[in-house]
């Protein structure tokens, strides 16, 4: 059996990302030899000659073309030093394709990492990844295989090969967010952006590219151009990695073609549509029923449709669950996300949090939602408000009817099933802002720095609620900047598990159509890609 983590592996067409997994968990180095043989080292210029012949593009959501990254990190480095590393921290829930790679079939992509470090001259590759977790184990192994290799007099590449773990969340797949963390840095997006090709891993130009890309370029080595466009569309040519999740039956990473129409891909995982499709991930946009049936899996055709595919997320709602509440759970969860370092983040998302339940319980309006939302549109240190906005706005213009019905009825008579994955929980303490009195001259800087945590009464006089563990950073700025030395900071006596839930509101869910108050407080979460359990197939 293969472990509950690793995601089950179906294909429409034929196989090549998945090769070689009908019958075992995991390519070792020499199977991985045996069907891809070993690659051997190419001129710069070859490689990105073949890359743009196929036109390949990233496939970690952004779809930028290959080729000038290889490009402006050989022209940054000159004849200097650079690094490769391979972006595998999948901090999408609904994602589990890389994992799926980097687990089963990592020498693919180190495959890929190794010929753009030798093409280059890169002082190493880098693979950052989920700390503790299966594909982090994997990657290690397969490093250590290769090594192991060469010891034995094989002919495996000498690149120096580092496996860095990182803290995943929502974020930390941000390019600026990944080198930080590589860097020992907090793994959070730099408040000014700063380009990888340049000034990346210890500040030297980095390729800085996704799982999946990089198993495409020892695809793309490895077989042509001809013939890596023998599948695919003219424009499109190859295979894509989709996530199929939600209200699908069977679950499972699919590696299809580009061109394929997503209703087959949906019927394969044995789908329920219900009132859309989520497409592209949690910064992505719904499709109707109506839009799926004729829409093709590939960059043009999902433009087409309304929607970006970014990571390949398939995320169909099916027909139980309440679409509303589901977009909402997703709003909190991404509020919750927020790195907390800019203003339209860290106050603007849970704002639209609140906003989105308050529609949940029949309370709110869709004008107070999109007022929430503008407040935040292209405002932010990294692209997290803005993917948050997009999602929001989509939900509302494809569930008009389900809000309708909320606005009416204060329900849809649906209960909110938890379709959307969601990361899994650990208990983790509040904190709690404390008052000597005898010092606080009610100057009120802490409710300007923590005005979800801190009211004043009417003299100016602070009154708290308690402090979520991700906000601990924010409330300690508060202690730190009080004029009067009046405030500490202490940790309540537990935690609490559970989904995510806004700031200053209760997060509702719909159970058996009755409104029921959770937590009031919102959990830092350590486990972001959802498992999909099974065997290859």
């Amino acid at each position: 059996m293969i472990p509950a983590r690793v995601p089950r592996v179906l294909r429409m067409g034929p196989a090549r990302l998945t090769a070689g997994l009908d019958h075992t968990r995991r390519l070792d180095l020499p199977a991985h030899r045996t069907l891809h043989g070993l690659p051997e080292p190419r001129e710069l210029e070859e490689l990105i000659s073949h890359i743009n012949e196929v036109d390949m593009r990233g496939r970690g959501g952004a779809a930028f073309p290959f080729a000038r990254k290889l490009r402006a990190v050989a022209d940054a480095a000159g004849s200097g030093e650079s690094v490769v590393l391979v972006n595998g921290a999948e901090g999408e829930p609904a994602s589990s394709k890389d994992a799926m790679l980097l687990t089963r079939n990592p020498h693919l992509v180190l495959d890929g990492a190794v010929l753009a470090a030798e093409a280059l001259g890169a002082r190493e590759v880098v693979v950052a990844t989920a700390g503790g977790e299966v594909a982090e184990a994997s990657v290690a192994a397969a490093v250590a295989e290769r090594r192991a290799a060469n010891v034995s007099g094989g002919a495996e590449s000498r690149v120096p090969i580092r496996v860095v773990g990182i803290k995943e969340r929502f974020i930390s797949g941000e390019g600026g967010a990944l080198v930080r963390a590589v860097n020992g840095e907090e793994g959070i997006p730099p408040g000014r952006k700063k380009r990888a090709a340049t000034s990346g891993v210890d500040g030297l130009p980095t390729l800085l590219s996704n799982t999946e890309t990089y198993a495409q370029f020892a695809l793309l080595a490895e077989l042509g151009p001809a013939k890596y466009a023998e599948v695919g569309t003219s424009k499109e040519p190859g295979t894509i990695l989709l996530t199929v999740s939600g209200g699908a039956a069977n679950g499972a990473v699919i590696e299809a073609p580009t061109g394929t129409y997503l209703a087959d891909v949906l019927g394969l995982c044995e789908a329920e549509i219900g009132d859309g499709v989520l497409i592209g991930g949690y910064h992505g946009a719904w499709l109707s029923a109506e839009a799926v049936e004729t829409a093709v899996l590939s960059r043009e055709g999902m433009k087409r449709a309304g929607a970006t595919l970014g990571a390949g997320i398939i995320v169909p709602l099916g027909e139980s669950t309440c679409s509303l509440g589901e977009a909402a759970r997703v709003a909190a969860y991404l509020a919750a996300e927020s790195a907390g370092q800019c203003g339209p983040c860290r106050l603007g998302l849970p704002d639209i949090a609140r906003a989105m339940y308050a529609l949940v319980e029949g309370t709110g309006s869709v004008d107070a939602v999109r007022r929430s939302v503008r407040l935040v549109e292209r405002r932010g240190a990294c692209f997290h408000p803005d993917g948050t906005a997009k999602f929001v706005l989509s939900a509302l213009d494809s569930f008009e009817t389900e809000i309708a019905n909320h606005l009416e009825h204060g329900s849809c008579d649906r209960p909110v099933r938890g379709v959307l994955p969601m990361p899994e929980y650990e208990a983790e303490p509040d904190y709690r802002l404390e008052v000597d009195w005898s010092r606080c001259q009610g100057h009120g800087l802490c409710a300007h720095l923590l005005p979800e945590f801190v009211e004043l009464d009417d003299y100016g006089f602070p009154s708290f609620r308690n402090v979520p563990a991700f906000m601990a950073k924010e409330a300690r700025r508060a202690v730190d900047m009080c004029p009067a030395l009046a405030l500490r900071l202490a940790q309540t006596s537990d935690g609490h598990g559970g989904p995510p839930k806004p700031n200053g509101s209760p997060l509702r869910l719909v159970k058996d159509g009755v409104l029921k108050k959770a937590q009031a407080s919102a959990p830092r979460l350590t486990r972001v890609p959802t498992p999909l359990g099974g065997t290859a197939g």
